[in-house]
């Protein structure tokens, strides 16, 4: 992934870093002795009576679906193996044993209660949120091969002028208003690339060239916010609540936008104010030089006009009555029509992501198609609950699981749990801004985890040019992660009783 990318050896170093780790003897030990006690409490909860869950009606089914939503709990929370290789196992898991496709002297819906659709597990992978991955990601291809991302950040750059503190405003909306459509690792690949010029003017003595470092990651994370595609955590909650068999909310592209863009803008200057009274420039100008040249032609033409068409019909679809899955995937039929994308660019799809997303999605469909979603509704009080609690204990959960795992695999894990609890709540949530302000509450908590290297793959490319020490990006991550959360939660309530999600 990433090569057609500017920046792509820091994406290397990045991986190689990771490999290293990886491989460590120790890391191998501890591994295995977790796999070993994954698997333990997996088969401990796959064998114990029905009768000790405590849930009247539980079926043999749904007891397997509860170990195997502990196991991909235990392997995304421990990172044992990547998150995508957890979700791949948990759609086998699921086929083979809880399925009408699944292994028969153990799948007799007579004797283990309602079996689920071996073609609803698989079309998970088909989901209409993944042709809103892959619509994404080639939107981002299409702009990097000919050269019009290098183009974009140039002129878009330009008014900014020569002021120290102002290019580091540039380079944060830049970069915020790139990640709400291309992915946020390669825009801070292709900014941190633009960037090596700069650093080189910089003086090592002063904090600017560290100003600008830290600016990238954290505008990535936060311009992700600005819409459905911006990240994976917000495509999950976009799917959730638009579920015609769920919430079915109807959330469009343009709605999300209409509240979430104004957010990330504040953000980002409330992050620029911080970090350049933290990190104060002691050069005051900079001469701004960006390489690379768009491509003249046809083609380019044609990506523009494709990229225009598709950002107007995404805001637009409430008009035009074409929801957002579908308008993904205009620009990938047009770009392999003409020829721009080929087959060798479909290996730069992030492919992982895409499975990660699906075996969370498998996961959702297990829990509510077994009934064991039902189950707990009708076992556990929720609607006595409170709904401020659990805004802010899923928002601390998820807040606190992103920053030390995939934001992904986070969002994969808690959204399908507190689908079950808003559906439960019903009304009580309208006190807090409606079940929207819980589920996108927790993508805004995930986008705004970045206190470690390893929280988000932008912080890992920023920390990777050695230019930022651990301490100055958990100052920061802290910081601004807590404004961005208690911020992002004030406009969902806001956008919540005003009707406008």
């Amino acid at each position: 992934m990433f090569k057609n990318f500017r920046g792509f050896h820091l994406v290397e170093e990045m991986q190689k870093l990771r490999h290293s780790i990886k491989f460590n003897p120790a890391k191998i030990k501890r591994k295995t002795t977790g796999l070993l006690f994954v698997a333990a409490i997996f088969l401990v909860l796959w064998f114990m009576p029905t009768e000790t869950f405590g849930l009247d009606g539980l079926t043999q089914i749904q007891q397997r679906i509860i170990a195997i939503f502990v196991y991909a709990t235990l392997m995304w929370v421990f990172e044992l193996v990547p998150a995508w290789a957890t979700s791949v196992s948990i759609m086998v898991l699921l086929l083979l044993f809880t399925s009408d496709s699944g292994i028969k002297w153990i799948c007799n819906p007579d004797s283990v209660g309602q079996v689920l659709s071996y073609k609803q597990v698989m079309a998970s992978f088909a989901d209409p949120v993944v042709m809103l991955f892959i619509g994404g990601f080639i939107l981002a291809i299409a702009t990097t091969k000919t050269g019009l991302d290098v183009h974009l950040a140039r002129v878009l750059l330009t008014p900014f002028g020569k002021k120290s503190e102002n290019i580091l405003l540039g380079f944060m909306l830049v970069t915020a208003l790139f990640s709400m459509f291309i992915s946020n690792t390669a825009t801070t690949a292709m900014m941190l690339t633009f960037l090596t010029p700069v650093f080189k003017q910089l003086p090592e003595a002063g904090k600017g060239r560290t100003a600008l470092a830290i600016s990238i990651p954290v505008a990535a994370n936060l311009g992700g916010m600005g819409t459905p595609i911006g990240t994976p955590p917000n495509t999950i909650a976009l799917k959730y609540l638009n579920d015609p068999e769920g919430l079915a909310l109807g959330i469009g592209f343009g709605q999300w936008m209409l509240f979430m863009v104004p957010l990330v803008i504040i953000l980002i200057l409330i992050a620029w104010t911080l970090i350049k009274k933290v990190f104060p420039f002691s050069q005051k100008t900079i001469e701004l030089k960006i390489e690379g040249e768009m491509k003249r032609g046809k083609e380019t033409t044609l990506v523009i006009v494709t990229m225009v068409i598709t950002i107007l019909l995404w805001m637009m679809d409430t008009l035009t009555g074409i929801n957002t899955y579908t308008v993904a995937l205009i620009p990938f039929a047009v770009f392999a029509m003409a020829g721009i994308i080929t087959k060798y660019d479909l290996d730069e799809i992030n492919w992982s992501v895409i499975w990660m997303v699906a075996g969370g999605f498998a996961l959702g469909y297990a829990m509510n198609g077994s009934g064991l979603a039902a189950l707990v509704v009708r076992a556990i009080p929720f609607g006595s609950f409170s709904p401020l609690l659990i805004v802010i204990l899923s928002g601390l959960l998820c807040y606190t699981l992103s920053n030390l795992i995939s934001h992904s695999a986070t969002a994969a894990l808690i959204m399908p749990i507190l689908v079950v609890v808003c559906t439960a709540m019903g009304d009580k949530l309208a006190a807090i801004g409606g079940t929207s302000t819980v589920l996108i509450g927790v993508a805004i908590a995930s986008s705004s985890a970045m206190i470690l290297p390893i929280s988000t793959p932008p912080n890992a490319l920023a920390y990777a040019t050695n230019l930022i020490q651990q301490k100055d990006m958990a100052k920061m991550g802290i910081v601004i992660g807590i404004i961005s959360i208690l911020l992002g939660y004030l406009v969902l309530f806001a956008a919540g009783s005003l009707h406008i999600v």
